[in-house]
């Protein structure tokens, strides 16, 4: 059973620092491509990073140089750290994993960025 269980998120004032973590299981989690998306009220769904098995990385165009994707392979673990935070960050923030058969999701985790 593939689980994915996201963590970190929280209430933070504009220009503050959050790390979210997502623990992975159930998955060859080296192999497989992971994810940080973000939903806000009202909003669809949009990606924000992206990293690959190999450790190259993809950003949203609103997040970069603020925010970095990393993973831990060892762990089955992927992060996103999120620095110099502003209100429209706000939002449900969910982890992806990408296999060769399936997507999977966490069920998110509340990041409230106050102004």
């Amino acid at each position: 059973q593939v689980q994915l269980v996201e963590s970190g998120g929280g209430l933070v004032q504009a220009g503050g620092s959050l790390r979210l973590s997502c623990a992975a299981s159930g998955i060859i989690f080296s192999r497989n491509t992971m994810g940080w998306y973000r939903q806000a009220p009202g909003k669809q769904r949009e990606l924000v990073a992206t990293i690959i098995s190999g450790g190259s990385t993809n950003y949203a165009d609103s997040v970069k140089g603020r925010f970095t994707i990393s993973r831990d392979n060892a762990k089955n673990t992927v992060y996103l750290q999120m620095n110099s935070l502003k209100p429209e960050d706000t939002g449900v923030y969910y982890c992806r994993a990408t296999t060769a058969l399936f997507d999977y999701w966490g069920q998110g985790t509340q990041v409230t960025v106050s102004s």
